[in-house]
This record gives structure tokens, C-alpha cells and sequence, in this order.
């Protein structure tokens, strides 16, 4: 929220010594009158009436002139945020509230406009990261489950011969898997967005958990033919396994998915409170463009492999890291590999 700028503190010195001029003003001009009808009658009676009606004018002047102000200085303002709020709980996101004064001279109600701007912005913004959510969550649920339901007819065909049914139940499974990693994903990510999953922060041994899931790959880089490198440092560290769990399931899956022939390397150093852990592959790599894109959810910025993936897993990874108060960096070239680096603070 915003407060610089706004320096009312209660009290007004210019509001207080134009009240007292105005008092002042108007006992001088009732001293005045009431002179000058005692020079012309001595009937207290009548004094008293003429008095009485200045008075009464004098006060309807003095009221009039308070509303006047009022009107101008606090009913414009309240009813121009009314109206911006009203617009904004109706879903009107770009309404915007025109500000009179500089930002140096703002008044209480020029503060909560200013506000107001920004959380509809806020607002306006959100919508269309939601929107666009949808809109991807809905494209990508539609690919497996075109597939699933595809093969499902092609399996009520009696006369398809064993070796087809077969490889119609692995592309149905593989479906099946896709579409459960996507929901998975869908609902890590909005639990992580809405703060529903906090970091349970303990004190582990890092080095075997990440080995364990470096070991969790073996198999499938055996099977790709790709050369392991593993330089790990015996570290502890006060965080939370499980969700530095998740961020390097996805960069290792990842550096073996992108990575034809070559090699995967991972290594895992200390630095006094800070623990740095690098996943570098000599894969296709990336362009710069698409290295300032890859956090983004659903993108994906090699498409030769859109089959295997989701694009939500990097989008994961960027708010664990958030959450856990750490960083991560990509450095990679087109055709010869990259390297994530995920910096920790060690929360002890």
C-alpha cells in the first residue's frame, strides 16, 4: 500500500487558521451590526430581533460555505471512489480513478484512489493470467483425452490382431499418465499460488536426498545412452525435502528429455549459508528468447517434445523457489545444452 506522499496527520494548520479567521470575521461584522443598530434605537426588544435575524443570516452563510466545502473536499471524492468501487466489484477492471493533486500534495482520498488504481491493475492483470489458464488447461486436457477416447473406439474392433491392441493399450496409457501429471501439476501449482502449501522446514542430509532422486533416472539414461556426471559435496541444509523434491524431479527429467547423446551433470556445493545445485545437459538447448519465456506456465519452447510434457513443471519449479526464498538462473546455448542453477539459503 501506499503511504509516501501523504503527510496528514490529523490536523491541518491552514484548515485551523482559516476556521479562526472565519470566527473572528463573523464576531466583528455581529460586534459592527449590533453598533450600528444600537446608535439608531435604544428599543432591546427590537436590538434583540435584528440580532437574532444577522445572527441566523450569518450562520446560514457560515453553513452554506461548509457544504460548499464539503461538497468539493469530501462528498466528489467519496462518491467518485463509490462509484469506481461499484464498477470494480461488477468486474470492470480497467476503471481507473483521475487523481487532481501531484503525488506530493496528496490528501487522504488522493492515497486510497491511488490504491484503488493499483489493485485494479492488479486485478485487470490476474483476469488475464486466468483466462489464459483456462484457456491452455482446456487445450491441453483436450490432446489425451482425444487420445484415450480414439484408441478407446479403435479397441472395440474384434479384428484387430494382438501386436495392435497392444500398442493401442501403451498409447493409451501413456494418455492416461499425460493427463494425470497435467491435473497433478494444476492443482501443485494453484495450491502453491494460493498459499495453501506452506514450506515445512526441517533439518535433512540433501546430498542423499537428490542422489536418491538422480537414482530415480538411472534406468532411463541407461536406456538413452547419456553419460552421468555427479560432483555432490555432503551437505546439510534446514529446508523443505519434499519441495526441493519436486524442483529437481522436473530439472533432471528435463535435462534427460532434451538431451539426445551427451551428457547430464549435476553438482551440489556449499557456500557458507548458501547451497548452490547445477543440472547442466549437452542437449538441444535454447535460444535467448525462449530462456526468458521457459517459467511461464504452459510454454513450451521446443515442441518436438510437446508430447512429453505439459509445459507447468518449470512454472512449478520458479514458486518452490520463491517460496523457499532462493533463486534460479538458465544459461544455454541452441544445440549445445543448458544449465540450470537453483541457489538455496540454508534457513537454520
Amino acid at each position: 500500500m501506499k503511504t509516501k506522499g501523504y503527510k496528514n496527520s490529523g490536523f491541518s494548520y491552514a484548515g485551523a487558521i482559516i476556521f479562526f479567521v472565519t470566527i473572528a470575521l463573523l464576531m466583528q461584522i455581529a460586534i459592527l451590526v449590533y453598533d450600528y443598530i444600537r446608535e439608531r434605537t435604544d428599543n432591546n426588544v427590537l436590538i434583540a430581533i435584528l440580532i437574532l435575524i444577522v445572527i441566523i443570516i450569518l450562520s446560514g452563510v457560515c453553513t452554506l460555505i461548509d457544504y460548499l466545502r464539503r461538497r468539493a473536499t469530501v462528498e466528489k471524492p467519496v462518491e467518485r471512489i463509490l462509484f469506481a468501487t461499484e464498477r470494480i466489484a461488477s468486474g470492470d477492471f480497467d476503471t481507473r480513478i483521475e487523481i487532481a493533486n501531484t503525488y506530493d500534495k496528496y490528501n487522504g482520498y488522493d492515497l486510497i484512489s491511488e490504491n484503488l488504481n493499483i489493485m485494479a491493475a492488479e486485478l485487470s492483470r490476474s483476469e488475464i493470467l486466468k483466462n489464459d489458464f483456462v484457456s491452455n488447461v482446456s487445450h491441453e486436457l483436450k490432446t489425451p483425452i482425444a487420445v484415450i477416447s480414439g484408441y478407446a473406439d479403435a479397441l472395440r474392433d474384434q479384428t484387430l490382431p494382438p501386436e495392435e491392441r497392444e500398442k493401442i493399450a501403451e498409447a493409451l496409457s501413456r494418455a492416461a499418465k499425460r493427463l494425470s501429471a497435467l491435473v497433478s501439476n494444476i492443482l501443485k501449482l494453484t495450491k502453491l499460488e494460493n498459499q495453501e502449501t506452506r514450506p515445512e522446514l526441517e533439518r535433512f542430509n540433501l546430498t542423499s536426498m537428490l542422489g536418491e532422486v538422480i537414482l530415480g533416472y538411472e534406468s532411463v539414461i541407461e536406456n538413452k545412452g547419456l553419460a552421468l556426471e555427479c560432483d555432490l559435496d555432503d551437505v546439510y541444509i534446514t529446508s523443505s525435502p519434499s519441495l526441493l523434491e519436486l524442483v529437481f524431479h522436473n530439472l533432471i527429467s528435463n535435462a534427460i528429455k532434451f538431451t539426445d547423446k551427451g551428457t547430464v551433470s549435476i553438482s551440489l556445493k556449499r557456500t557458507d549459508d548458501r547451497v548452490s545445485v547445477q543440472i547442466s545437459d549437452t542437449g538441444c538447448g535454447m535460444s535467448r528468447d525462449v530462456g526468458m519465456k521457459i517459467f511461464e506456465k504452459f510454454y513450451q519452447g521446443d515442441t518436438s517434445h510437446a508430447g512429453e510434457g505439459n509445459g507447468l513443471g518449470l512454472a512449478l519449479v520458479r514458486r518452490v523457489i520463491d517460496i523457499l526464498g532462493g533463486e534460479i538462473t538458465v544459461s544455454s546455448e541452441l544445440s549445445r545444452g543448458s544449465t540450470f542453477t537453483v541457489t538455496i539459503e540454508d534457513a537454520q
